[in-house]
């Protein structure tokens, strides 16, 4: 083979490397995209990649299990005139957030559309205060039922669709302010969110585990 033809099969073998390499790459990106970037950022996790490997919650998605699964079987109300039908015992749960000046958190419990919650928080200082809703199918599409700055709250609450219910409390300044809340409903779960972006999912306690043993 001459040295033209030299060169031209090194080009071809050029070639044939860049496109060999160039979709090496194309591949290894699409990997990376579905395994990693689209559960971290989008929450959108086709393989189940992203819960594996724990990034999920990045993307500000509270991860569900099985056992949220069947909870909502059980936590769904069946109405009966005035009468809510549920197949599982009410939950109770209680919370204490210490906020610095500036800081906020959110708390919120899951509810399914007709489920009721009671509740009653208060704080060592006036909060701006929004009680509100985060629809499960659209999460941007927040609902807000109470906004307005105080410093205690006491009511009860029936959740208008399926998704989190609860309360965005910040400190507007000043001093430490400290927040207790109580409450009790139908619900398998909260959630808590912080001024930060950090997310911690709490287990709420079943009645029956304060419930003194019979002798």
């Amino acid at each position: 083979m001459d040295s033209a033809g030299n060169k031209q099969a090194a080009a071809l073998s050029s070639k044939r490397s860049l496109v060999i390499a160039s979709l090496a790459a194309l591949a290894g990106a699409a990997i990376l995209l579905v395994t990693l970037i689209l559960p971290a950022e989008y929450g959108v996790d086709p393989l189940g990649t992203g819960a594996a490997l724990g990034v999920l919650p990045l993307s500000g998605t509270v991860v569900v299990d099985q056992s949220d699964a069947l909870a909502v079987l059980s936590l769904t109300p069946t109405i009966d005139g005035p009468i809510g039908h549920y197949g599982d015992g009410f939950k109770h749960d209680t919370a204490e957030f210490v906020l610095e000046p500036y800081e906020y958190v959110e708390y919120k419990y899951h509810l399914e559309a007709g489920a009721t919650m009671l509740y009653s928080w208060t704080s060592t200082d006036t909060l701006i205060h929004d009680f509100h809703g985060d629809p499960d199918e659209n999460p941007t599409a927040v609902q807000s039922y109470d906004m307005r700055n105080l410093s205690s709250g006491n009511g009860s609450f029936t959740a208008p669709f399926t998704g989190i219910h609860g309360w965005f409390w910040e400190n507007p300044g000043g001093n430490r302010i400290v927040v207790n809340a109580t409450t009790s409903g139908f619900y398998p779960w909260a959630v808590e969110i912080h001024y930060d972006g950090t997310r911690l999912r709490h287990d709420v306690m079943a009645l029956e585990a304060d419930a003194p043993s019979a002798d």
